[in-house]
């Protein structure tokens, strides 16, 4: 649905983006995940041709947006960066002015993506009225009118409380499970792109470090706490299995092996097992490997 390829941009001789090359499939939802300052929102813009790239392209269905921008967006609906509305009028009425803008105002589909959004009860309310949350939600509704397959978000949970951040989480999930949507967002929570996509790209000082599968990040092998014995005894067993000692009290087996072998092993030979405990390393672990050069599965 997307492809970014070998992006480039410097601002005031410093480097944004050197060479980020990053694919979004049809129908999942992709996160370009970095600390403040990786390149993400730099990517984000070119990608909505609101900033100019030194070198690279951006395609959306196959049609270039350094080409034909109006073409390529056709069926983007997008936050980016922090939504600008009239606060002096209503949410209604910023709908209606900012969809004229483009597609014209469709006020039968404005009150269907209204209600979709849980804004029903205060769309003619004014905007200055409107807590972050429900600034965030008249947004939403403004990116989805246009009916678009591709969504496009730049840190739309930053600022939410915890239940606001879970409603915007189920509810981007609900998009692409029920209407097949693709979604490409932007953050720094790990958690949250654990928890929301598909694929990952990750930016660091705007290169690209890591693509592929959110399940790519975790380790193959598995992990155990450990509580056995004599210990030392224990050891030639773990070896024996093709298992690693990274600490003591600390085992990881390679991938496949079957734990239950192990235990039966270390019973045989009169090593007491209090404890054998599965141990999966964060997303957080894994990421920060990855920007340390610990790694990189690039």
């Amino acid at each position: 649905m997307l492809e970014a390829t070998g992006l480039c941009k410097s601002f005031g001789g410093k480097s944004a983006l050197n060479d980020v090359s990053f694919k979004v499939g049809r129908g999942e939802i992709h996160g370009l995940l970095g600390h403040n300052g990786a390149g993400k929102s730099t990517t984000l813009g070119i990608i909505l041709g609101m900033v100019m790239p030194d070198g690279g392209d951006v395609t959306i269905d196959g049609i270039s947006v350094l080409s034909d921008r109006s073409k390529a967006l056709r069926k983007v609906g997008a936050i980016f960066e922090a939504p600008a509305f009239y606060d002096y009028l209503s949410g209604w009425e910023n709908l209606r002015i900012l969809m004229s803008y483009s597609e014209g105002f469709d006020a039968k589909a404005a009150r269907e993506t209204v209600e979709l959004v849980g804004l029903s009860r205060r769309i003619h309310s004014k905007v200055r009225t409107y807590s972050h949350g429900m600034r965030q939600r008249l947004a939403l509704a403004q990116a989805l009118l246009p009916e678009p397959e591709l969504l496009l978000l730049d840190e739309p949970t930053d600022g939410l409380d915890p239940e606001g951040i879970k409603w915007f989480r189920d509810f981007i999930l609900k998009l692409r499970d029920e209407r097949g949507m693709t979604v490409l967002f932007n953050s720094h929570l790990l958690a949250e792109v654990e928890i929301m996509c598909d694929r990952v790209a990750i930016l660091r000082e705007g290169k690209r470090v890591y693509e592929g599968a959110v399940g790519g990040l975790h380790d193959d092998d598995q992990s155990f706490e450990a509580d056995l014995e004599p210990w030392q005894e224990a050891i030639p067993l773990i070896r024996a299995l093709g298992g690693e000692i990274p600490e003591p009290g600390k085992i990881r087996l390679p991938q496949g092996a079957d734990p239950a072998m192990l235990v039966e092993s270390l019973v045989r030979a009169n090593i007491r097992v209090r404890a054998l405990a599965p141990v999966r390393r964060s997303l957080e672990d894994l990421y920060m490997e990855i920007l340390n050069g610990a790694g990189s599965p690039n």
